[in-house]
């Protein structure tokens, strides 16, 4: 019966060159799922969560073979928080109604809005998103008459200071959405030549230093925000 001679000292010049291309490895389309746990239960002892409350982030300690330990930290998601695909969706059905897949990325990554699996949005994923869910792109109208428009352009219809326009929304005297705290807001043309909000455009020119200078027995253009 042969015997087992004692393992073979690792040479670590030769543990650090498949360290540089354990990501090479990873990444490389033949390396199948199969492989992958084989690589994490190789490198990998266990994995230890927590929740950090004060700072409202989970942290995640990697214990690797060897004794090394790295730590992780992802942020919490707060109760309440809209990042829900149906809540994305329709935020992409609306925005998709004044803004090209470019600028819908952008602005959800802007409000800290991710993919399903977690990832940045990009144009691509944009426009899967839309077609999976039949939302028509926004093309620009042949007439230039567009249906839909946003505050600076909707400010410019009304001849109004966009500010103004904006006060107007927020006390809803002006129907509009806004489907993301730090994002677009979004006009209807028809709402825009209705008689009421034209006269609300008149009393804003009327009074074009409100809200800083305004007569205190006037009239106010808007109700309150609080």
């Amino acid at each position: 019966m042969m015997r087992r001679g004692p393992a073979p000292i690792a040479d670590s010049v030769a543990l650090s060159v498949l360290a540089s291309k354990l990501k090479t490895a990873w990444n490389a389309p033949t390396t199948d799922a199969r492989l992958k746990k084989r690589i994490v239960r190789t490198l990998i002892h266990e994995v230890v969560a927590n929740i950090d409350d004060a700072a409202s982030e989970i942290v995640i300690l990697v214990h690797w073979v060897g004794g090394a330990h790295s730590e992780l930290r992802l942020p919490k998601r707060r109760r309440g928080q809209r990042n829900s695909t149906s809540a994305i969706i329709e935020t992409v059905r609306r925005l998709a109604l004044i803004a090209s897949d470019d600028l819908i990325a952008g602005l959800l990554n802007r409000n800290g809005l991710k993919t399903g699996n977690g990832n940045r949005w990009t144009r691509e994923r944009v426009t899967s998103m839309r077609s999976n869910h039949r939302i028509p792109v926004f093309k620009p109208a042949e007439d230039g008459i567009e249906p839909w428009l946003n505050l600076s352009n909707a400010a410019k219809l009304l001849k109004i200071a966009p500010k103004t326009l904006r006060l107007a929304a927020e006390a809803g005297e002006i129907e509009a959405f806004h489907p993301l705290s730090d994002g677009q807001w979004i006009f209807a043309r028809t709402s825009l030549i209705t008689t009421a909000t034209q006269s609300i455009a008149e009393r804003a020119r009327r009074n074009p230093s409100y809200p800083t200078g305004s007569n205190p027995n006037q009239q106010s253009l808007f109700s309150s925000t609080t």
